[in-house]
């Protein structure tokens, strides 16, 4: 556990805070509008706030206290709205957890683009695909809306290109030496089956898989093998996806496929996604399109851990850095969970709040 003394209570944020909070295939997903006003100013990119973030105390602050107990816990998730990069963005938004500021969120997208149609903020008809554009660290992402009947059935999320990074990657950890694949999907992923650690993507494993995937993570980034080509601050490891098939690929009459697998993904320091995880789900993608496993016109269903499921595909082949690259789109449903108004007691004496596992 996170210890708070009077030197780390931090400043005071004693104003209520705001939010709207969504979950994407039971991910939790926190979006707060009125971000900390470090985090405004204009004439910065988004990847600039970002960096702004991770320097400032009051924004450290804010995200611990609506992300650590008693206000969230180990695994919430969570994103202050700023301003896009330019007019060509409906928004911005930096994804948080427990343990800062991540460069790319596929879950928190999908959740952003039903919350902006369902609130209003980007008009929508009844019926039909709206698309809310956004601004993430890692660059420009779409938010596909689709309507009917005036409600939000699904959001389809059009990534930046994703592409592999390295394969047969091998991490010696304490269960044995494993070989791991990396691909970028907005952020790096190492990524292997679970039977290699003997396991399985199923609730009953997660601790295990935790500890693995933490090894994983941090060996790769000690050997500085996920370097981004070309800018720093895309790289390193930021989760570790453990994938089985769910079953044998499905040939359909068009002569394209459906593959079936589960994945989980472990991602900063040992949180689980819930969700079947759209930026990993877009660096499996990557990996699958480079093996020849999924070709343009198949499907990949990605199934979570607590049997959620996005369905991904190749929007369009491309390259990226040099390099042979897919733009992944991944489908899911994302749904409010409700309102909050947080408040701050100056007298209390676990501000900014605590994590325990």
């Amino acid at each position: 556990m996170a210890t708070v003394t009077p030197e780390t209570r931090g400043p005071l944020r004693t104003e209520p805070i705001e939010t709207v909070d969504w979950h994407t295939g039971g991910e939790p997903f926190r979006i707060v509008p009125q971000a900390p006003p470090a985090l405004t100013r204009a004439g910065l990119t988004v990847a600039e706030r970002r960096t702004a973030a991770m320097a400032s105390d009051e924004v450290q602050w804010t995200r611990a206290l609506l992300c650590g107990e008693p206000r969230g816990h180990a695994d919430m998730y969570g994103a202050f709205l700023v301003p896009p990069d330019d007019d060509g963005a409906h928004l911005g938004a930096l994804f948080w957890h427990k343990d800062g500021f991540s460069t790319a969120c596929g879950h928190g997208t999908i959740a952003l683009g039903a919350w902006a149609v369902a609130s209003g903020l980007v008009p929508a008809s009844a019926d039909g695909t709206t698309d809310v554009v956004i601004d993430v660290p890692s660059g420009r992402v779409t938010a596909s809306v689709r309507t009917v009947g005036g409600r939000v059935a699904d959001v389809t999320f059009i990534n930046v290109p994703g592409y592999v990074h390295a394969r047969g990657v091998e991490v010696a950890t304490s269960r044995g030496t494993v070989a791991v694949d990396i691909a970028f999907g907005g952020a790096m992923y190492a990524v292997l089956p679970a039977e290699r650690f003997g396991l399985g993507v199923r609730p009953e494993d997660i601790p295990l898989l935790i500890a693995a995937g933490r090894e994983i993570r941090d060996a790769l980034n000690a050997a500085g093998a996920a370097e981004h080509p070309e800018d720093p601050r895309l790289s390193g490891v930021y989760g570790t996806v453990f994938t089985e098939e769910a079953g044998p690929p499905a040939h359909r009459s068009d002569g394209t496929r459906r593959l079936h697998h589960r994945n989980v993904t472990v991602f900063a320091d040992g949180e689980v996604d819930r969700s079947p995880c759209g930026s990993g789900t877009a660096a499996r993608v990557a990996l699958l399109a480079g093996a020849g496993e999924l070709r343009p016109g198949d499907e990949l269903l990605h199934e979570s851990v607590v049997g959620s499921v996005f369905h991904a595909r190749i929007a369009r082949p491309t390259t990226a850095h040099g390099l042979p690259a897919v733009v992944p789109a991944v489908t899911g449903t994302a749904y409010a969970t409700g309102t909050c108004r947080f408040t701050v007691d100056p007298d209390d004496t676990l501000l900014p709040g605590f994590v325990l596992r």
